[in-house]
């Protein structure tokens, strides 16, 4: 499967806004994709996340057939369940030790830290059960359960597509009540990213990579009229946060797009204006854009973020990581100048972006050898069967 340089880079670039946008008092949180648009980095890094899955099952559907395809996201779905965990409790030792030693911080709840040292068997089995999602990790949550229906629902998908769009939507619509109905340690149960919500988006990225190449000759035949529209959804979207920004200076206008999206957009159920703005621009990027974002992708900032995005789940665990130290960094001492807090932001990120690059070096060719292992196992089982 040929590599988008493109995807990669979005998905770094997804991975740095998460990070950015859960350090409180970093000087560059104004300018993550979260103050310039309705849907954040979560939208985006799921969307790319299940256009991935689609590609993926493509190429290994066509080279090993259905049943590895189903095999690889299964154990897929245990190696983000497993990094949930793990993830949860270096976390909270991490958190821990910075108390410990007298640096406050504010990017996870604290009382992670606390249950870590004087229950870490039970804070471990919240962690394995889904019981507790802890912020910053709350998203593997999610994605965790999405990729556990993909053996089961891609191929449904692939057999009746628009069928499988319109239970995607029934699903999302009553989304709200359905996730109240999952235990959880939440007063209002269910889980903080609603599955039944999200996995509108998830499966809308599924389709787009499974779907491509028969869908983008008819939709190229109408391609200024999607631009047009894809532009309008952008701008309005962007529109409602920027215009939230200037208080009663923009209240009119903040009234009239009150009409228009109901007056609420709730990002856990998956609001349907977000979900319309991260579809448009998905659009954008890949018509109208697409040489522009290659060019990028191509730069030497471009190709740093190819990095951090090929890093997959190491680097969003090590982004979670880097968050809670990066808030500690600018929070101690108190009363640090932006220059010196921007220097924070600056170090988690050749941090993430160095971290991403040892995987890459290291631990990647490991994890491929082994996948390459497997499938020459399951061939030469396969050709003992027929012989």
């Amino acid at each position: 499967m040929k590599r988008l340089v493109a995807l990669d880079m979005l998905r770094g670039y997804a991975l740095v806004c998460i990070m950015i946008d859960h350090m409180p008092i970093s000087p560059l949180r104004r300018f993550t994709l979260a103050n310039f648009s309705i849907f954040d980095a979560a939208e985006l890094f799921v969307l790319l996340s299940g256009f991935l899955v689609g590609l993926v099952w493509l190429s290994v559907e066509r080279t090993e057939g259905m049943r590895a395809a189903q095999w690889r996201f299964a154990r897929r779905a245990f190696e983000v369940w497993r990094a949930l965990v793990i993830g949860g409790v270096i976390m909270a030792l991490l958190s821990a030790w910075l108390f410990a030693v007298d640096m406050k911080h504010t990017a996870i709840w604290f009382q992670y830290s606390v249950w870590v040292m004087e229950n870490p068997l039970g804070y471990l089995g919240v962690l394995a059960t889904m019981w507790l999602q802890p912020n910053l990790l709350d998203v593997l949550a999610v994605y965790v359960v999405l990729l556990a229906l993909v053996p089961l629902l891609v191929p449904l998908l692939r057999r009746w597509p628009l069928s499988f769009a319109a239970g995607s939507l029934v699903l999302w619509w009553f989304a709200p009540i359905l996730n109240g109905l999952v235990p959880n340690h939440r007063a209002t149960g269910g889980l903080l990213f609603n599955p039944f919500g999200w996995q509108l988006l998830f499966f809308s990225g599924v389709a787009m990579g499974l779907f491509r190449k028969e869908f983008m000759p008819l939709l190229l035949r109408h391609a200024r009229l999607l631009t047009i529209l894809s532009i309008g959804m952008f701008v309005f979207g962007a529109t409602i946060v920027i215009a939230s920004r200037f208080g009663d200076a923009a209240l009119p206008l903040r009234r009239a797009l009150k009409v228009v999206y109901g007056g609420k957009i709730d990002k856990w159920n998956l609001d349907g204006t977000r979900y319309l703005a991260i579809m448009a621009a998905s659009w954008l990027v890949a018509v109208p854009l697409a040489d522009i974002m290659e060019r990028l992708a191509n730069s030497r900032l471009g190709v740093a973020l190819q990095q951090i995005g090929r890093g997959g789940l190491w680097s969003f665990v090590i982004c979670v990581l880097l968050s809670i130290l990066g808030d500690a960094f600018q929070m101690n001492p108190p009363g640090q100048d932006a220059w010196q807090r921007l220097m924070a932001d600056i170090w988690t990120m050749v941090a993430l972006w160095w971290a991403a690059a040892m995987w890459l070096a290291y631990g990647a060719p490991r994890q491929k050898a082994a996948r390459e292992a497997r499938a020459a196992r399951r061939a030469a089982k396969q050709a003992a069967k027929r012989g």
